[in-house]
């Protein structure tokens, strides 16, 4: 039944992908709202309502390490194997104004959850906590990100008014319908593969920290996969790098803040590695963003491979 579940599970994720990428990119423009702007808001929350579910589980459960490894593990898929097939797919053109601010608030959150972690090194305390107070800081810090995502929405609005030919209305009930359809089929289909996944896992003798590295994260972060695999097919490429840009700001602020103010998450000394490493991935991702305006194969390919050796050295530290 486990194993059914799973494929259920996955089943769920691929066919909610394929409506709500449909629907929310046909009521962005229905909105005059930029596709970049739908992806980092409505596509991203969307697709990380797995982590949000699990994170806030898993701390209401006192199993911190499933909660901080679903997150820095999920964020690490999403810079590495998301954005490394979706550009193998299709070349992921990348907006000025994305490399400006969103990457870099990325790398401002992840740097910060570092800070907010290293209470033995900073403070000189007996152990690490992510502590109510530094949960506060970081909603505070998803706010700051929201007001800037409306500003861009306020101005880029006439721009994309102007940019718009069809004069064709959408059909506003099919695509919320489609849309709304769409999320209940990922957020299901996420909880059905992160449940029976961790099942299986944990028979075969996994720790607490790898499930939630490894299963919990890859199960959580498949809406992101599927989401911006299917927008990269559908030539949607602002949605597809804006759902995993803006996955990866609402997991560190909003999933580990939400988290850690309903319960203070002890933090495993192994996790400092990996989010060292998801510093330098977003620090990379920034890079090859650089480069000629895209992510191409190239740079896809070596993601993928960067993967890989993560996937490799994790087992092998277990």
């Amino acid at each position: 039944m486990t194993y059914l579940l799973l494929i259920v599970g996955f089943a769920l994720l691929i066919k909610g992908a394929d409506f709500f990428v449909s629907g929310a990119s046909k009521i962005a423009r229905g909105l005059n709202v930029s596709p970049l702007l739908i992806g980092l808001t409505i596509v991203a929350f969307g697709t990380s309502s797995p982590e949000a579910t699990v994170s806030i589980v898993a701390a209401l459960e006192g199993t911190a390490g499933v909660a901080i490894g679903n997150v820095v593990g999920s964020n690490i898929f999403n810079i590495t194997l998301v954005v490394g097939l979706t550009a193998m797919i299709n070349p992921l053109m990348v907006e000025s104004e994305t490399i400006r601010k969103e990457i870099p608030f990325t790398l401002l959150g992840s740097t910060a959850l570092i800070v907010l972690i290293s209470d033995i090194a900073l403070q000189g305390l007996s152990a690490n906590f992510i502590t109510r107070s530094d949960g506060v800081i970081l909603l505070l810090f998803f706010g700051i990100f929201l007001y800037y995502i409306f500003e861009v929405a306020r101005n880029n609005r006439d721009k994309v008014k102007e940019d718009v030919t069809a004069t064709e209305k959408p059909a506003w009930g099919k695509n919320t319908v489609l849309t709304l359809v769409g999320l209940a089929g990922i957020i299901l289909g996420g909880e059905f593969v992160v449940s029976n996944a961790t099942e299986i896992a944990l028979s075969f003798g996994m720790s607490e920290t790898l499930v939630g590295l490894t299963i919990v994260a890859v199960g959580t972060s498949l809406p992101e996969l599927i989401t911006s695999i299917t927008a990269a097919i559908k030539k949607e490429s602002e949605i597809a790098l804006g759902n995993i840009v803006g996955s990866n700001i609402f997991n560190i602020l909003f999933v580990l803040g939400s988290a850690s103010v309903i319960s203070p998450l002890a933090v495993d000394s192994k996790i400092f590695t990996d989010a060292l490493l998801m510093i330098i991935l977003t620090v990379v991702l920034l890079l090859f963003s650089r480069t000629h305006y895209k992510i191409g194969k190239f740079e896809g390919i070596a993601l993928v491979i960067a993967y890989v050796v993560y996937m490799i050295y994790i087992i092998l530290r277990n």
